[in-house]
């Protein structure tokens, strides 16, 4: 059984790999966050974005096969710069994880992560962590509402959703793990770099990463804190 998931795992990834480039892959998560926040009625909810520490945006999440399901995707992960003056370079990063049941078929999902607490935000620069099991995550509400009718976000450090199909949900997602895409980030900046110095770092992002940046900053505005430190710095 498991030499029948490897085999399922490296079919998905190797569709996943050769799919497209790191600049590409930027703009897919662009227009994922683009179209969720289009409908707030139907989003995240906003004051939970803008709580948020950072966003890890997985594009089209590949799960199928026949009886052994597995799912793998890369996307990018954005967090707020260290003095809240706006949202800093993308890190790439790899979603994995593994089901076994009577799955015919596939699926192509998209995933969100809000990573809610400091703690959340170091395990995301590790080598590697589980969701559920190294970094609590719970499944997100949906609606401009919502997060003020339930108190998800006070016990979770990371919190999820998922559209496929055009349907968007929250999802917990444990059992999955996340890791950096060393490749992609060698690809997004010239040379061998680790997320944690990218995160962590004022760096300049690459021009790719501009329309996500740019949408973060719409829905998440620079805070006061991060403006009267910008000012200072002029």
């Amino acid at each position: 059984m498991r030499s029948l998931w490897i085999a399922a795992s490296l079919a998905i990834a190797a569709t996943a790999v050769y799919a497209e480039t790191a600049r590409e892959n930027l703009q897919d998560a662009a227009q994922v966050f683009t179209e969720i926040m289009a409908t707030p009625d139907k989003g995240i909810p906003q004051d939970l974005l803008e709580k948020a520490q950072c966003v890890v945006i997985v594009p089209g999440v590949k799960k199928g096969a026949f009886i052994v399901g597995a799912e793998y995707g890369r996307g990018v992960a954005e967090c707020r710069r260290p003095d809240r003056s706006g949202w800093g370079a993308p890190a790439a990063v790899r979603i994995e994880g593994g089901s076994v049941g009577l799955q015919i078929g596939g699926s192509s999902t998209d995933v969100v992560l809000l990573v809610m607490s400091q703690r959340g935000m170091d395990k995301l620069m590790t080598d590697k962590f589980t969701l559920g099991a190294d970094a609590a995550v719970a499944a997100g509400p949906v609606g401009r509402n919502a997060a003020a009718q339930t108190d998800v976000e006070l016990h979770a450090e990371i919190l999820g959703w998922s559209r496929s199909r055009g349907a968007f949900a929250g999802i917990s997602l444990n059992g999955a793990t996340l890791r950096p895409d060393n490749d992609r980030n060698e690809e997004l900046y010239g040379h061998k770099i680790s997320n944690r110095e990218v995160l962590t770092s004022h760096m300049a992002p690459p021009g790719g990463a501009r329309p996500l940046i740019a949408e973060l900053d719409k829905y998440s505005p620079v805070s006061e804190r991060g403006n009267s430190a910008d000012r200072q710095r002029r």
